[in-house]
């Protein structure tokens, strides 16, 4: 596997350094202002706050039931300043770090209560989602091949309000321009020379992110390009906003309770999916580890070994499979994730640094225009790599 610099957070300015000393300390600020939570707590997530800026790297508690788990997952990193350890691990320690702050895993009151709950109900609860939900049945007059590449670049933007479900046969063709990498048709050839088999789908965020990905798992199973869908979420809560078992039972809920004949008839056949096994809820405690796919372990390699294709969501999971490292962007992305047991597909929005695929004369055009395409998440790629 090629190699590239590890990204690392001990760069003022960067876009790493940010998201400890700028974008951390307003997330904890809206954690503890979202749920009531007492002196004890609120006084262990500000001394997290301080040693994740100014001290070093301390290890869980011996009485944590993953202790052991990331004693070896740090090994070598203990007693360093956070900024030394690579990105990726320092920013997943931080969320877990946050979860034994404000109880989550401790006997008690707190204990299980997700510190990021407010914000997904509330996402999911609003008027954006039902605007959404009632557009979706504007796609069922599109042809057929049209209505698809609608539902992908939906569950490709996520929480663009602008570019979810609205997307008709007019503006379908819109997001075009923002993509700096475009493999959708061979994602679609790949999907219908393969068809018959099993689809995994990695979930990224929960609520407005989670409804396409949802729908576009509908559209994979009523078109029989996949017999079956295995859609993994996160074990525990996660990256504010990351899908759990929970979110992901509460966005089948939103489909099947719409008030939408399109939404709801997606969100019952969902429903009766899962009744029937064709599809299929996972979880592993790997999805929430520090490190790369590179690294899973054999058991769920094993899980991914057999799928027609393994279909990544969001900027996490993109770091993950092609690695948290400063890759020159035109890297061919199937250098970088060819290391997967399966045929994959990336559909990501740009949020962090890493990027590869993209040719040259697109890097320099969007460097050319001295704004942060790289991390603003107004452009996106469709990526796919398949099997020798």
């Amino acid at each position: 596997m090629p190699t590239a610099p590890v990204i690392l957070g001990d760069v003022p300015g960067s876009f790493a350094w940010g998201v400890f000393h700028e974008r951390h300390p307003k997330l904890v600020q809206q954690v503890l202002d979202a749920l009531p939570y007492g002196p004890a707590e609120r006084a262990a997530v500000e001394r997290l706050l301080a040693e994740s800026t100014t001290g070093v790297l301390e290890p869980l508690g011996a009485e944590a039931l993953d202790a052991a788990r990331w004693l070896e997952w740090g090994e070598g990193l203990w007693g360093r300043p956070w900024g030394e350890a690579p990105f990726l691990w320092a920013e997943s320690y931080f969320y877990r770090r946050l979860l034994d702050a404000i109880g989550y895993f401790r006997s008690g009151a707190w204990q299980g209560v997700d510190p990021f709950a407010p914000f997904k109900n509330a996402e999911l609860a609003g008027a954006a989602v039902d605007d959404e939900l009632a557009a979706l049945s504007k796609l069922d007059g599109l042809p057929e091949t049209r209505r698809a590449e609608s539902l992908l670049s939906s569950a490709l933007w996520g929480n663009r309000a602008d570019l979810s479900f609205q997307i008709t046969a007019e503006a379908g063709g819109s997001t075009a321009s923002d993509l700096v990498a475009d493999d959708s048709a061979l994602l679609w050839a790949e999907l219908d020379r393969a068809k018959g088999g099993c689809v995994c789908v990695v979930a990224d965020n929960a609520g407005r992110e989670l409804l396409p990905d949802l729908v576009l798992i509908d559209l994979l199973l009523t078109r029989g390009l996949a017999a079956q869908v295995v859609l993994y979420v996160k074990p525990q809560p996660y990256y504010v906003s990351d899908a759990t078992m929970t979110d992901a039972l509460a966005s089948l809920e939103r489909l099947r309770t719409a008030t939408t004949e399109a939404a709801e008839a997606v969100g019952k056949r969902l429903w009766h999916a899962m009744n029937s096994g064709t599809l299929v809820v996972r979880t592993h405690p790997f999805f929430c580890a520090p490190l790369p796919f590179h690294d899973m372990p054999t058991d769920l390699r094993a899980e991914f070994t057999d799928a027609a294709m393994t279909i990544f969501k969001g900027d996490l999971n993109y770091r993950r499979l092609v690695g948290d490292q400063l890759w020159p962007p035109t890297t061919p992305f199937t250098k970088t994730a060819g290391h997967f047991p399966s045929a994959v597909a990336a559909l990501r929005t740009l949020k962090s640094d890493v990027l590869v695929g993209v040719d040259a004369a697109t890097v320099t055009e969007l460097d050319s225009t001295g704004t942060s395409w790289r991390t603003n998440g107004r452009h996106a790629v469709i990526q796919v790599g398949l099997r020798p």
